[in-house]
C-alpha cells in the first residue's frame, strides 16, 4: 500500500468576471504517492496549472484543502507557505528564472545556502554533485546567457532538487526545448524519480507523459481519468505509448 505524501480534497478555484464566477477547478480530490512520477495531462485551459500551483502553495485554492504532513496548505500563512517551497518542494518551470547575474553555480546554491538546515560546504559540495550529475559543472561558472537552453533547464533541475524536497513539481518542463535537450531533460527527473523522488508534473507532450506511472486527465477544472503504468523502461516505450495514446483518445484528447 502506497503512502500518499500528498492530498487534496474538493480543491476548488474560480474567481469573479462580469458580475459572475469562472470556475478553474471543480471540487478535485487527488492523490501524489511517494515515490511515484504522476503526470497531469489535458487541454489548453483545462486547469492542469492551476492544478499544479494549488497543490504546491504557489496559488491559494477558493476552497477544499490539501494535506501534506497532516496540515492544510491552503490555510498556512505566506511566509509559512514560502518555508515549505524552500524546504519541502522542488520547482521547475518552462520558462528556467534563473538569475541572470548569477552564475549557473551560484543560482543553484542560493537556496541551499537560504535553507538553514545545511552549513555552506554541505550546500557546496551538494551543488558541485548535482552540476556533475546534470552534465553541466564544465559550465558551472557562465552565466545562463552564455550557455544553451538545454544547460539552463539542466541547472534549474539542479536548483530544484539542491535542498532535497519531498515532492518535485514541474509546469511543462520541456515545453521550451528541442528533442534532444527535452529528451535529456526527461531523463534527469526519471533518474532522480528511480531514486526515490516524488514528481508531479504537468504537461502536454506524450514523450515526457511516457515517463510516468500514473497519468492524470483533467478537463474543465475535473478530473476526468486515470491510467497506471508501470515504471519507465525505455525498451518498452513503443508499446507504452500506443496503450497511452488509446487511453488519450477513449477521453477525447
Amino acid at each position: 500500500m502506497k503512502n500518499a505524501v500528498l492530498s487534496a480534497k474538493e480543491l476548488c478555484k474560480s474567481f469573479a468576471h462580469n458580475g459572475g464566477q469562472v470556475h478553474i477547478l471543480q471540487h478535485v480530490d487527488f492523490d501524489l504517492y511517494e515515490g511515484d512520477f504522476t503526470v497531469i495531462m489535458g487541454a489548453s485551459g483545462s486547469g492542469k496549472s492551476t492544478l499544479l500551483y494549488a497543490l504546491s502553495g504557489m496559488d491559494r485554492a477558493t476552497a477544499g484543502e490539501v494535506l501534506y504532513n497532516g496540515r492544510d496548505i491552503v490555510r498556512l500563512r505566506e511566509r509559512e507557505l514560502a518555508k515549505l517551497r524552500y524546504t519541502d518542494f522542488g520547482f521547475i518551470f518552462q520558462q528556467m528564472h534563473l538569475v541572470g547575474n548569477l552564475t549557473l553555480f551560484e543560482n543553484v546554491a542560493v537556496p541551499g545556502y537560504l535553507n538553514k538546515n545545511r552549513s555552506a560546504s554541505d550546500v557546496k559540495k551538494r551543488a558541485d554533485k548535482l552540476l556533475e550529475q546534470m552534465s553541466v559543472s564544465h559550465v558551472k561558472d557562465h552565466l545562463p546567457s552564455q550557455v544553451s537552453g538545454g544547460e539552463q533547464q539542466r541547472c534549474a533541475v539542479a536548483r530544484a532538487v539542491i535542498n532535497s524536497p519531498k515532492i518535485l513539481f514541474a509546469d511543462e518542463p520541456t515545453g521550451a526545448l528541442n528533442r534532444k535537450n527535452t529528451t535529456d531533460v526527461l531523463n534527469l527527473l526519471t533518474e532522480l524519480n528511480m531514486e526515490g523522488q516524488s514528481v508531479l508534473m504537468v504537461t502536454h507532450d506524450m514523450r515526457a507523459a511516457l515517463r510516468a506511472n500514473r497519468i492524470l486527465y483533467i478537463s474543465d477544472g475535473k478530473i476526468i481519468g486515470g491510467l497506471d503504468l508501470p515504471p519507465y523502461n525505455s525498451e518498452d516505450e513503443k508499446s507504452r505509448e500506443t496503450q497511452v495514446n488509446a487511453w488519450l483518445t477513449s477521453l477525447e484528447w
